[in-house]
């Protein structure tokens, strides 16, 4: 297994989550549509391509398609015309369907050109027309197939943000959702996967049975055990000596077993070792990379893409109002009832509907893992998260319950 921090891993290089594995490939050969949840950095990806490999390797097809840079239904076609460029049977006779476009066959043009040629012949009028002849195309073969559409909700929360964008979502799954019940079930399987959640959008909009087609399958973190398991293998493959209670001191600060965090926080200690001409990680090395690497600088791009993610689960005002709930977590340790009741006090003279966008916010930020729930209210499931948020708005913060004694002062968030 190699050390990767920015990339999918399948074959030797998959850790753990084999039981994971087995549920879904269980799940995907009983014919069951998935909708695969988790939050960002959880191996989604990673793991819906191991499946797809050993799938393959069993005589199924699998295609895998990417739609976060969708902003259209034409563009999510097209999307899934590449991904089935890879296996000629289904291009071609797809292709065939357009044939004044591909006089000359499919194969001698790359899956980068056969959707952009797809691309200009959709438009509102047909896309569903060649949508459903696309997915009955991959549905046609001898060998069942197994789509991913990956990053779906960015997609459709991108196209929420358009003129009509309530109806053109409502238009597209209910299309989806149509195709699919008229496919035989037993030719063509569709997962769905997103770090940005799917099921609270549809609930929103009130078209929750939309997607009731899916099985929904939540990925979770690795434990302290799996965690420190990934941590040691790493170290014994680098060949690389790691003083006593250095994985468990890893698993501690990061709080979480996100397996991105824990495989970065290798790497970065692998390079901090190499920059001090040492080959032995002390558990001192621990705190010491935590705080000027995954919170420093260097660290910054990773972790901003969460607010840059969130910034899409959520639009406008409850986008602010979950920065503001956020930073209060972070702060204070824990966003209270009575923090709560605060926020909407001071929101409700500029915002009608403060009470309602808090529960949204509060519902996405608990799906999507930024927040959990207990007793006294909800904090974060990460360390470092925690950590990185409270670094952010320390100085910029003003606790919610100051508010109840008149302070009027704003929270710079």
């Amino acid at each position: 297994m190699r050390s990767s921090t920015g990339r999918w891993v399948s074959g030797e290089d998959f850790f753990d989550r084999e039981a994971d594995l087995g549920i879904l490939k269980r799940l995907v050969q009983d014919r069951n549509h998935v909708l695969l949840t988790g939050q960002r950095r959880m191996g989604k990806t990673s793991v819906v391509q191991e499946l797809g490999r050993q799938l393959t390797n069993e005589e199924w097809i699998f295609l895998f398609s990417d739609v976060e840079g969708a902003t259209c239904p034409e563009d999510a076609v097209a999307e899934i015309a590449r991904a089935a460029h890879s296996v000629q049977p289904i291009a071609s006779r797809f292709a065939a369907n357009l044939g004044r476009l591909f006089k000359g066959g499919v194969e001698e043009i790359s899956a980068f050109d056969f959707r952009i040629k797809i691309r200009a012949e959709l438009d509102t009028k047909n896309w569903r027309r060649h949508g459903e002849k696309l997915l009955r195309d991959c549905a046609s073969q001898k060998q069942p197939a197994l789509l991913v559409l990956d990053e779906l909700p960015i997609f459709l929360k991108r196209m929420l943000s358009r003129d009509n964008g309530a109806q053109q979502v409502e238009v597209f799954l209910s299309w989806f959702r149509g195709v699919l019940q008229d496919i035989d079930k037993d030719s063509l399987v569709l997962i769905v996967s997103g770090s940005v959640g799917l099921e609270p959008l549809v609930r929103r909009l009130g078209i929750s049975d939309r997607i009731n087609h899916f099985y929904p399958y939540r990925l979770k973190p690795w434990d302290r055990d799996t965690s420190i398991g990934c941590f040691e293998l790493l170290a014994k493959i680098k060949g690389l000596s790691v003083e006593g209670g250095v994985a468990q001191a890893v698993y501690d600060a990061l709080g979480l077993g996100i397996p991105h965090h824990v495989q970065s926080f290798f790497a970065r200690l692998c390079d901090f070792t190499a920059m001090h001409t040492r080959d032995r990680i002390t558990v001192g090395d621990v705190d010491k990379v935590y705080r000027t690497e995954l919170l420093g600088p260097s660290g910054q791009s990773d972790l901003v893409h969460y607010e840059s993610r969130l910034k899409e689960a959520l639009e406008g005002e409850s986008y602010t109002l979950a920065m503001q709930i956020l930073a209060e977590a972070a702060t204070q340790g824990v966003f209270t009832p009575a923090a709560r009741q605060h926020l909407e006090l001071k929101n409700a003279p500029i915002m009608e509907d403060a009470p309602k966008r808090i529960i949204e916010a509060v519902e996405v930020l608990e799906f999507d893992g930024y927040l959990e729930a207990g007793d006294e209210g909800h904090r974060f499931s990460s360390h470092l998260l925690k950590d990185w948020w409270a670094a952010r708005f320390r100085d910029h913060h003003t606790p919610l319950d100051s508010h109840a004694g008149g302070d009027e002062s704003e929270e710079q968030v």
